[in-house]
C-alpha cells in the first residue's frame, strides 16, 4: 500500500471538497456545531490551494485526506485566552478531513505526523491547532499525539480549543 502527503493542486479540489462535505456530515450527525455554517466551503479550499498550504494524504492515487497548513499566521491564534507554550515559528494547522471510507483507520494521526515533518523541514518546532469543544475524536487525537491544552481561540464568534505541540529538532 502505497501512502504519501503532498502539497495540493487544483485537479484535486473535487475530490478534496468531497471529503469535506463527508466530513461536515459526520460532525452534525455527532451533535456537533463544528463545520455547520457554510465553513469550510469550495471557496477556502481554493484559497488553500493557491496559497499552497492544502495538503492531500494519497493511498494507492486515491486522496484519502486533507489538511490545510500554513507558517506563522493564523490572526485568531493572537487573541488566546490562555498561553501559548511558545512564541516562535510555528506550524497551524487547519481543517482535517479523512475520507468515509478510511475513517477509524488512524490516518488522522497520520497526517499530523506528516505535518510534523513539514514543520521540522523548515525548522520550525511547534505545530498549533484548535478543534471544537465537541469535536471528541480530534480531541483525542490532540491528546495521544502529545499536543497540551493552551487555552481558547475564537472563529466566527465560537470559542475553540487551542493546543500546541513543541518537536524536537
Amino acid at each position: 500500500m502505497d501512502i504519501h502527503f503532498r502539497q495540493a493542486n487544483q485537479n484535486d479540489a473535487a475530490a478534496i471538497w468531497t471529503i469535506l462535505q463527508h466530513a461536515i456530515l459526520r460532525r452534525k450527525n455527532d451533535g456537533s456545531t463544528q463545520w455547520q455554517d457554510g465553513y469550510p466551503n469550495p471557496e477556502i479550499i481554493n484559497n488553500d490551494i493557491l496559497k499552497g498550504a492544502g495538503y492531500v494524504l494519497v493511498q494507492d492515487q486515491t486522496i484519502i485526506g486533507y489538511t490545510a497548513v500554513y507558517f506563522n499566521y493564523e490572526p485568531a491564534y493572537e487573541n488566546i485566552q490562555g498561553k501559548w507554550l511558545t512564541n516562535n515559528d510555528f506550524v497551524v494547522v487547519h481543517r482535517i478531513a479523512i475520507g468515509e471510507s478510511q475513517i477509524g483507520k488512524g490516518f488522522a494521526k497520520l497526517i499530523l505526523k506528516y505535518v510534523e515533518q513539514v514543520a521540522l523541514e523548515e525548522n520550525i518546532y511547534s505545530i498549533k491547532a484548535d478543534t471544537n469543544y465537541d469535536n471528541l475524536p480530534m480531541l483525542r487525537i490532540f491528546e495521544s499525539l502529545g499536543y497540551q491544552y493552551c487555552g481558547e481561540v475564537f472563529f466566527r464568534g465560537s470559542p475553540r480549543k487551542a493546543f500546541e505541540k513543541i518537536l524536537k529538532p
